[in-house]
């Protein structure tokens, strides 16, 4: 039997998983505390050696923060809006936007926020070609030391990327995000921003002494995370729809089927998409997530840890779909500590029972908690071992906690 190793090295905690290669049985798993403070490797080849078992290694990590972008683009609602969600698919939580002609102000304002790599986007394939080259000239001539991927202009994105290269920037030039108006193409600049986050970020948070946790890394977690939820909704021709409450953030993911009946938005149809609600949490978050229920006018989230995750998951969802159908989602899966620890059920009962946010709920929905953490697993695994990583998807069907259906 051949075997493979997924690890999720998190901000807290390092969950490993054994997986069978043949037929994508779960055949251990662990979690230990990561090891952020001195080597994340201690606590990755802990959580590994606890499994009992060896195989091929697949890790992703959202330790030391994950991956911080910034978006630069042409039009606030047009190809910046286009940036931002490919930004937010590709595991990274977008810091920072900028629309329309760089200045002084807007370049202390990106540098302000802390980015580990710029998305410079601007221009449907022929059409305006002025702002993406005044925001590479003055990017380059700013010295902004990050790595920069120019997914715009198709015309005109070489000349940018020189503009920068020139300048000693690190550049990777891709596909336009936005190639039509109401085209929108993420995949060209998730896999840039994948191969510069393997390449630059990783390293650059030093977790790890020496080049090992570099080389293992493929993913940032959340890109793992919605790879695991687009082959579930593919495997199912269903759509998903999955809320991790974190201690800082609220991640949401959706995967649904294409309506191509449905009027395009500008910035395209988003069919698999992700948010990130950096206010929204059981931990750091918390305060904030009580203020924003109170405001919201939804129950008093008191102090339990499950009330609070509540009120983050229904903000979360409610900011989620806005412009999405989400009513024909047919599985409804909650993550995070609080719900894998018993508070699921209680925190996806007040999400599908949210009447109040101007979003229409799932009509039949089954709901499942992703108590063994195999979606990142999966996600992991669906490009090399997809027959795997689908039968991995199917013991969070049968082991997920289905609470009945909700009409």
């Amino acid at each position: 039997m051949t075997n493979a190793v997924c690890v999720d090295v998190g901000s807290t905690y390092t969950k490993a998983c054994l997986v069978s290669l043949d037929d994508g049985a779960l055949i251990a798993r662990s979690e230990v505390p990561t090891t952020s403070d001195t080597d994340v490797l201690t606590g990755l080849d802990k959580a590994v050696t606890e499994l009992g078992g060896t195989g091929e290694m697949y890790v992703c990590s959202s330790a030391g923060g994950g991956l911080r972008l910034a978006v630069v683009g042409y039009e606030a609602l047009v190809t910046a809006e286009a940036g931002h969600r490919a930004g937010l698919s590709a595991g990274a939580q977008v810091v920072h936007v900028a629309a329309g002609l760089l200045n002084g102000a807007a370049i202390a304002a990106l540098r302000a926020a802390r980015p580990d790599v710029i998305l410079l986007v601007g221009g449907t394939d022929g059409g305006d070609g002025e702002v993406l080259l005044h925001n590479a000239r003055r990017l380059g001539t700013a010295r902004v030391r990050l790595p920069v991927v120019v997914a715009g202009n198709a015309e005109v994105r070489a000349e940018a990327a020189a503009l920068l290269t020139d300048r000693g920037l690190d550049v990777t030039v891709t596909g336009n995000v936005l190639p039509r108006i109401g085209v929108l193409d993420p995949g060209p600049a998730r896999a840039a921003i994948r191969e510069v986050f393997l390449r630059h970020v990783i390293g650059g948070k030093r977790l790890s002494r020496g080049r090992r946790f570099t080389s293992l890394v493929r993913a940032a977690t959340p890109d793992a995370v919605l790879a695991g939820v687009e082959l579930l909704a593919d495997t199912t021709e269903t759509g998903v729809l999955v809320v991790d409450v974190g201690g800082a953030t609220t991640d949401v993911y959706s995967a649904l089927v294409p309506d191509e009946s449905l009027f395009a938005d500008v910035a395209g149809n988003q069919w698999r998409s992700r948010t990130v609600e950096g206010d929204l949490g059981v931990a750091v978050s918390a305060p904030a997530t009580v203020a924003a229920a109170a405001a919201a006018r939804l129950p008093p989230a008191g102090d339990s840890d499950v009330s609070v995750a509540s009120a983050a998951a229904i903000l979360a969802l409610r900011r989620h779909a806005r412009g999405r159908d989400l009513s024909s989602v047919t599985r409804v899966i909650g993550s995070g500590g609080v719900l894998r620890h018993g508070g699921g059920a209680d925190v996806l009962e007040a999400v599908m029972g949210d009447t109040g946010g101007g979003w229409a709920p799932p009509r039949t929905a089954r709901r499942m908690i992703d108590s063994r953490y195999v979606l990142a697993a999966a996600g992991l695994l669906a490009a090399d071992h997809p027959v795997a990583a689908a039968g991995l998807l199917s013991d969070l069907e049968a082991a997920g906690g289905p609470f009945g259906y909700t009409r």
